[in-house]
């Protein structure tokens, strides 16, 4: 793709959505739903659409919102549901529709007090505490009766005219398969009925309706940040930290973070805006708050030589990006590599039979971090929701997206949250930085010294919809090559080796190098995926024959 001749420049006014446009589109226009397009579909992260596109509206959310309360019946949960919002323009009106059915439906309901947002990670925790204190530990199995769930209203990094909405179950993480596929279908089935069956009341009878608890979420999350990071360490060694949180949920959580812990951080945009004006353009010329894209994160990277650290996060505070003094914005799989590194290093009390989760499309420096550790790297499909059973039952002491998503457990071995956290992976930042007295960047150096250099890319190429449908058939016998830019291949793999879960595509692998292949679950496109030990010449030989190797088998 083609660089913007604008990317990285600040956003214009001729950018920017028509807002009043944009929310009078979510009130008034009926989703087709004969249209494929404007039906309710869960992805990997929930549902996501534009009212601009008659695919996020007030009938989808009241739909969505009534399927999650009849899961919720049908599995048992009658505790509180935890209902966070962003700073999406969409968001607070998706935020109204939800409670409008959730207390015609008698939930409890708790959310942040003032009509505060609430990033993703905060509300994974909150679960994550509140069913411990239920049952006694997290995540019980054999007792869900008055457990707590959630549901998070954000398209995450998407640009300004998206809206989502994702369902995350007791134990705190992304909705299994198996409850997004059910709470599609009867959402698409209520919008089928035009809403026949689904309960909802005014916004004004619903915050009266003393079904709404409004709550502090920020002062424990806040507090209990100390159990996962080494925050005295840092507090220590006088780390000067730059936040730019993108005009995200989490921007103001950090002057309580810098208060509770004694930390020294600067907010360098303080901007909430729902057009997200303030923003410079991502590589493609959209205002996108993509807080792994360098041409998104300009403006932050202007302060780089100004701070010892600089972090940002995306809207929902799911995603962290990682800015060193003298080498800008750290690509994620370089600054997952450290952080694993890191903290099998330094976390003393995590066990040894811990095992360390990737996506099979993750850098697989990481797999050789591992076995110098002596450490088992999981490796399975790209999804978060992989790695939600292990962090909640504290068998999987990390799990990372290449897309520069992750989390990891507690000091002591014991569960933090169950979704992408930003705040934790920013802060792990500062304190490799303290402890080790060198950037993320500057070890990232020192592992490729060790462990080889790696190169690494993503290519995007369309793809019509019956060629698509045909990647989840493809498996070893689809292929007749028997190496991969001049060396032998070692495995095709359809399945995780991790847990043998279907890829959705196919992974080749080499001694040096490798490639994955798997169609975008939104778009039509497909994503190849590459990266070589030896060169960027061997990478573009690698990229070469997968796109042939693809297209080949494609068409049989």
């Amino acid at each position: 793709m083609a660089i913007h001749n604008r990317a990285g420049k600040v956003a214009l006014q001729t950018d920017l959505i028509n807002l009043p446009k944009l929310m009078s589109h979510y009130y008034r226009i009926t989703p087709n739903v004969e249209d494929v397009l404007q039906k309710v579909t869960f992805g990997t992260s929930g549902h996501r659409g534009s009212s601009l596109k008659a695919s996020f509206n007030q009938n989808h959310i009241w739909a969505i919102t009534q399927a999650v309360v009849d899961y919720r019946q049908q599995a048992g949960i009658t505790g509180p549901m935890i209902v966070g919002f962003d700073t999406h323009a969409l968001s607070y009106a998706a935020y109204m529709s939800v409670l409008e059915v959730l207390t015609a439906n008698q939930v409890a309901v708790k959310v942040q007090q003032n009509d505060g947002f609430t990033p993703t990670p905060v509300v994974s925790q909150a679960i994550i505490a509140a069913n411990t204190a239920v049952n006694g530990e997290a995540n019980s199995a054999t007792n869900i009766v008055s457990l707590t769930d959630g549901l998070i209203i954000t398209p995450s990094h998407n640009p300004p005219q998206d809206g989502g909405i994702k369902y995350n179950p007791p134990h705190g993480g992304p909705a299994e398969a198996e409850i997004t596929k059910q709470i599609e279908a009867n959402a698409n089935q209520y919008l089928i009925n035009q809403l026949s069956g689904v309960q909802k009341v005014n916004y004004g009878v619903a915050v009266d309706s003393g079904w709404i608890d409004e709550v502090d979420f920020i002062a424990p999350y806040v507090k209990s940040l100390s159990n996962v990071i080494d925050l005295e360490a840092i507090a220590k060694a006088n780390i000067k930290i730059g936040v730019d949180p993108l005009g995200g949920s989490g921007i103001y959580y950090w002057s309580h973070i810098a208060k509770q812990h004694g930390l020294d951080i600067t907010l360098v945009n303080d901007k909430v805006d729902p057009s997200f004006g303030f923003m410079t353009l991502d590589k493609d010329g959209k205002i996108r708050m993509d807080c792994s894209s360098p041409y998104a994160m300009a403006g932050l990277l202007a302060h780089s030589e100004n701070f010892d650290i600089c972090v940002g996060n995306d809207p929902d505070y799911d995603r962290h990006g990682i800015v060193c003094p003298g080498f800008g914005l750290m690509n994620p799989n370089h600054y997952l590599a450290v952080a694993i590194d890191y903290l099998l290093t330094y976390r003393k009390d995590w066990s040894v039979d811990l095992s360390i989760g990737k996506t099979l499309v993750s850098s697989a420096i990481i797999d050789r971090i591992c076995q110098s550790h002596d450490r088992q790297c999981l490796e399975v499909p790209v999804g978060f929701k992989w790695f939600v059973e292990g962090l909640a039952d504290s068998s999987i002491a990390f799990g990372g997206e290449e897309s520069a998503g992750a989390a990891f457990l507690n000091k002591d071995g014991s569960t933090w949250c169950t979704d992408k956290d930003g705040f934790i992976l920013a802060l792990l930042a500062a304190e490799i930085l303290a402890v080790t007295g060198k950037t993320p960047a500057q070890r990232y150096v020192e592992l490729t010294e060790q462990f080889g250099e790696s190169f690494y890319t993503r290519i995007d190429s369309p793809i019509n919809l019956k060629k698509k449908a045909k990647f989840e058939k493809l498996s070893s016998d689809s292929f007749t090559d028997k190496t991969l830019a001049g060396e032998n291949i070692t495995a095709i793999l359809s399945h995780a080796p991790g847990n043998n879960a279907a890829i959705g595509g196919i992974k080749v692998t080499t001694e040096n190098g490798w490639f994955a292949a798997r169609p975008s679950g939104t778009e039509a496109l497909f994503k190849i995926y590459a990266e070589s030990f030896i060169s960027e010449t061997h990478l573009s030989e690698i990229i070469s024959q997968a796109q042939v190797m693809i297209d080949t088998a494609l068409k049989a």
